[in-house]
């Protein structure tokens, strides 16, 4: 079983290295994937969003998010 705190993080931190290799702040990630700075500094925490948020933060810095039952 995977824990979802673990995947959380390594979503968050995946999506803070995509921001930062495109030398985009907060602010500019979430203006581009139309959601508030403070819902991209939960993200890349690693805390609790929705899907829908987080589908769109990940497409706006070229990510994907692919869900997969747990074993």
């Amino acid at each position: 079983m995977t824990d979802p705190a673990m995947g959380l993080a390594s979503v968050g931190d995946a999506v803070r290295g995509a921001r930062r290799e495109r030398r985009w702040s907060q602010t500019q990630l979430g203006d581009a994937a139309g959601v508030s700075r403070p819902t991209i500094a939960r993200i890349e925490r690693g805390d609790d969003v929705s899907v829908g948020t987080l589908v769109k933060v990940t497409a706006a810095v070229g990510l994907t998010v692919k869900i997969e039952a747990a074993q």
